[in-house]
């Protein structure tokens, strides 16, 4: 798929001010260690988060999936299966908005060809957490994605 055009800055604020974001977040395995990304923008700034983002218009979950993968890591990965549905809720967001953003994201566990070592321009770092995950500080939406993927034990 060819790179999309950003969408303008103020047709982003309707979008994000009015409906939900569909999305896939990727827990991503490789040589008994996950990846968690630090994010530099909002929503969850300064957090250790799992690899994610929005689905475009007409593109399948799958196929975002691998994009996603590529984009944010730069590696290509195997998808083992989907974690499931879920439902996230910010105060802020990226967007000028009042009332932050609300994202459906789809879960999904997948295995990466190799170690991602460089970032994107909405990660500060990236890490490799062995397995299991210490998840007990992490976000609470990144625990549940872990926990459901069995790489770690719901330690809140």
């Amino acid at each position: 798929m060819a790179e999309e055009e950003r969408i303008p800055d103020e047709e982003w604020r309707t979008i994000v001010g009015n409906v939900p974001l569909v999305s896939v977040d990727l827990v991503v395995r490789h040589e008994g260690s996950i990846a968690l990304g630090k994010r530099e923008n909002d929503p969850a700034k300064g957090e250790w988060f799992v690899p994610g983002g929005t689905v475009r218009k007409h593109e399948g979950l799958e196929d975002a999936v691998h994009r996603i993968a590529e984009e944010e890591l730069g590696v290509a990965v195997e998808i083992e299966r989907r974690l499931g549905v879920y439902e996230h809720f910010y105060d802020v967001a990226d967007a000028d908005v009042d009332d932050g953003k609300h994202y459906v994201p789809i879960g999904y566990l997948v295995t990466a060809d190799s170690r991602a070592t460089e970032t994107d321009d909405q990660h500060a770092d990236i890490r490799w957490e062995p397995i299991p995950v210490d998840a007990g500080d992490l976000h609470p939406y990144v625990r549940a994605y872990l926990v459901d993927a069995g790489v770690a034990t719901d330690a809140a």
